[in-house]
């Protein structure tokens, strides 16, 4: 497990939704597509998110400050024996807290929660376009195993 010396990771609430989305819109595709100026849409994603136990919204705190957020989805299944996966999605990590090991800590924990869920595959998608990522999440063990598809409504 990575060392992250006072880092938090805990459920999100509303009063983070402002740092949330400034992370989400803190890069080039999330600037195209997130609002954080109108965070009514968040605050309705975050009632439906929090009213489902399979899913976990959670933010990295540091010093009282939120530096990183993703969620994790638990999704029980029939394929593979009737196997639990998860699956990992906006992963983002504060501007100034990027090459500090949040991200790996992060993952980490998103893991060690997917075990304790008792799922037996963990896994997420990428941007194409999000090269240092792959590059990150094939560090830590996941491989490029499929090709995704999106349609868009």
């Amino acid at each position: 497990m990575s060392d992250t010396p006072g880092l938090a990771i805990r459920p999100a609430t509303e009063a983070d939704l402002p740092a949330i989305v400034a992370m989400l819109a803190d890069d080039p595709l999330g600037a195209t597509r997130e609002s954080p100026q109108d965070l009514a849409p968040y605050r309705a994603a975050l009632a439906r998110l929090t009213g489902d136990p399979n899913q976990h919204l959670v933010v990295a705190v540091r010093a009282d400050r939120v530096v990183g957020t993703l969620q994790l989805t638990i999704v029980p299944g029939l394929s593979r024996k009737g196997a639990t996966r998860s699956i990992i999605e906006g992963v983002r990590v504060h501007a100034d807290e990027r090459g500090s090991g949040l991200g790996t800590r992060f993952i980490e924990w998103a893991v060690e929660k997917s075990r304790a869920e008792e799922c037996s595959l963990v896994q997420l998608t990428s941007d194409v376009t999000r090269t240092d990522a792959h590059r990150f999440y094939e560090r830590l063990g996941f491989t490029a195993s499929h090709v995704g598809f999106k349609l868009q409504l």
